[in-house]
Order: C-alpha cells, then sequence, then structure tokens
C-alpha cells in the first residue's frame, strides 16, 4: 500500500476527515429558522423540484399507458386462473 493510500485509509488526513461531514447551508449551528422561514425553504424547494420534471409526449404517454393496461389484463386473468383453480381444489377436498 503507498503511503498516500495508507495515510488516506487511516484517517491520520485532516483534509480527508474534514470532506467526509456533511455540508452545511452556510447557516451556524445554533441558528434557529422561525416557522414562516421554514415554511418558505419548504416552499422554495418544492417548486425548484417541480422545475425539474419533465413531462411525458403524447406518444410516450400512449406507449406507458397501454403498458399498464396490458399488464393489468395479464395480472388480472392470472388472479382469475388462481382463484377458479383453489376453488376447484377446495370443493373437492371438502366435498361440494
Amino acid at each position: 500500500m503507498s503511503d498516500s493510500a495508507f495515510t488516506a485509509a487511516s484517517g491520520a488526513d485532516d483534509t480527508a476527515a474534514d470532506s467526509a461531514k456533511p455540508a452545511r447551508s452556510g447557516r451556524k449551528d445554533d441558528e434557529k429558522l422561525g416557522l414562516f422561514a421554514r415554511i418558505a425553504l419548504f416552499l422554495r424547494q418544492v417548486v425548484a423540484e417541480l422545475k425539474k420534471v419533465v413531462r411525458p409526449t403524447r406518444s410516450e404517454l400512449v406507449s406507458y399507458t397501454s403498458v399498464v393496461m396490458v399488464f393489468v389484463l395479464v395480472v388480472m386473468a392470472f388472479v382469475t386462473v388462481l382463484d377458479l383453480g383453489i376453488g376447484k381444489v377446495t370443493l373437492w377436498v371438502f366435498g361440494g
């Protein structure tokens, strides 16, 4: 093992220990935000996340919808066959 790798692995390097700490948003540790400031921060973060959303095109939406509908139909058929089979076995075992 090289000296720099050993130093980084042992944690003796102060810069490696500092980079492992989570970054703060620039506030002091003892500084608290008020209720309305926290609500405003939350709303700003919501708006920022909503700006990242990419809406599908019409053809993508039709494709996704058809895939979901086919999957639901396949699962419905499977559950129906399974239900009928279990019903028949139950009637055969317990008589009917």
